[in-house]
């Protein structure tokens, strides 16, 4: 059983080895909040069962009643496996399968986001309760914890969250490099392309303000959120405030969109200023494009994006450190060429979806041999 926050997205990051286990033999079934990917997720085979969870709330009364779901859901499926992605199924699956005596437990973080990145009043109260009940819940004893970057791995086993012999690197989602188009598209004037929803520990306001700082200095280029709202989740930015970003005109807001491959295909730098990460599906796309990236010295983007290598690193919350990557980048063809080229090889050697599903299945695997 995959439980997960919300069907989005279990579609993006985890369908891929979902489809693998199913054959493999596993029978899969998806606990998760339904938003609008219902047909997709039942169409791969799977059984899924709906969860209402309002992933903002910090209520504990909200809260008891999603577990009070997810107790039933476990307790009448009596899954052999539970694979929890995110930190609220994490803690709240963890009480369940503890309950129900479900021993092969999979945990993971994938990034922590508002929780571990917010700076508000609020947060920093509740950071060390929510330290306190992973360290009680995370890696509870036969369980595993997956991380897609090294930085957390060092972190949660240096702070004795997890034991060293469970934690286990397995890099992100992974993409198939054969959607990926590298032939590059000539586009007058080039296309910096930032893939993420609009949350502001995306790094969305440093990403706005570096484009009025390129305006600014002359530097002709087009600035391109692909993303959406994302009201479920804290850190999502206001309205009024997009709206204004709009109505100024200096970056263009291309909502969601399904064929990242060709709008990759049509742009000339990925960037992704976000505050933290687990290991960002848009990077590893747009390395599988063959594009050169911007992005921030955080964990999580700086397992995807070398400095000097593949990319540029730039320090988070720093908007003229990111203009003044993103300017050595659109005044130089051949850099973007070299560091293109050395993305899309990276994707073969460390981020093909076939190494993820495999590595997956092999977790999977000892899991059962135990």
């Amino acid at each position: 059983m995959y439980f997960i926050s919300v069907d989005w997205f279990f579609c993006s990051h985890f369908l891929g080895r979902a489809v693998a286990a199913r054959n493999a033999g596993y029978e899969v079934v998806v606990l998760t909040h339904v938003d609008q990917h219902r047909e997709m997720i039942e169409a791969a085979g799977f059984k899924l069962i709906p969860l209402r969870m309002d992933r903002r709330s910090m209520s504990l009364y909200a809260n008891w009643l999603t577990f009070k779901q997810v107790l039933r859901a476990y307790r009448d499926e009596k899954p052999s496996l539970v694979h929890q992605i995110a930190l609220k199924p994490v803690l709240l699956g963890g009480v369940a399968a503890r309950l129900c005596g479900i021993r092969r437990v999979v945990n993971a973080i994938v990034g922590g986001g508002y929780a571990l990145t917010s700076g508000s009043f609020r947060m920093r109260v509740f950071r060390p309760i929510l330290q306190l009940a992973l360290r009680l819940l995370l890696n509870p004893e036969g369980s595993k914890v997956v991380f897609e970057n090294t930085d957390d791995v060092e972190e949660f086993v240096r702070t004795k969250q997890v034991d060293p012999a469970a934690a286990v690197l397995i890099k992100g989602s992974g993409v198939d490099p054969t959607l990926y188009a590298t032939d590059v598209c000539k586009v007058d004037p080039p296309i910096v392309l930032l893939g993420a929803r609009l949350l502001w520990d995306k790094g969305i306001g440093e990403f706005v303000e570096a484009a009025n700082l390129l305006r600014a200095r002359g530097i002709n280029a087009r600035f391109v959120i692909a993303g959406d709202a994302d009201p479920g989740n804290r850190a999502c930015i206001d309205p009024q405030t997009l709206e204004y970003w709009r109505a100024a005109g200096v970056v263009e807001f291309w909502g969601f969109r399904k064929d990242m491959p060709d709008v990759l295909l049509r742009s000339t730098v990925a960037c992704l200023p976000s505050y933290r990460e687990g290991l960002p599906r848009f990077l590893l796309e747009a390395m599988a494009a063959g594009l050169p990236c911007v992005a921030t010295n955080v964990p999580g983007c700086r397992g995807a994006v070398k400095d000097g290598d593949n990319g540029l690193l730039v320090p988070a919350r720093d908007a003229a450190a990111l203009a003044d990557a993103l300017q050595e980048l659109l005044i130089d063809p051949s850099l973007r060429k070299r560091m293109g080229s050395r993305g899309r090889d990276r994707i073969a050697d460390e981020f093909s979806s076939a190494l993820i599903e495999s590595q997956t299945l092999g977790l999977y695997q000892q899991m059962y041999a135990r």
